[in-house]
């Protein structure tokens, strides 16, 4: 796969799945940039940025947000053209994935750590 992934709602918090999911992604070698909703920190060593750069590369979008933050983010998601977004439980949102697909964006309902640990990422 080429593109990195962006771990949307990445935190610092080693109890949340968004901090689980950056450390096993680069402990399966992809690259990784975590984007953060308030604070500004590191996770894993990486600085946690407050937004997703229209020129990134960007293979995939994982979302560890509540579907009510979503809408603030679906320019700057489409901007970057993902190849997919891959919705963990609870961040599913119906409307958003319409949206995806109609931009030609694969969707997924999925958990990033257990499609990592099966090997379907």
């Amino acid at each position: 796969m080429q593109g990195m992934t962006v771990v949307l709602g990445a935190s610092s918090n080693s109890g949340r799945y968004a901090y689980m999911a950056v450390g096993r992604l680069l402990q399966h070698g992809h690259r990784v940039l975590p984007v953060g909703i308030k604070r500004r920190d590191t996770v894993h060593g990486l600085p946690i940025v407050g937004e997703i750069p229209q020129d990134a590369d960007v293979h995939t979008i994982t979302l560890y947000i509540a579907p009510w933050r979503q809408p603030e983010w679906e320019d700057a998601m489409f901007a970057c053209k993902p190849h997919r977004i891959i919705f963990n439980p609870g961040t599913e949102n119906p409307a958003l994935a319409a949206k995806a697909q109609a931009h030609g964006i694969e969707v997924v309902e999925g958990c990033t750590l257990v499609m990592l640990s099966v090997g379907t990422y």
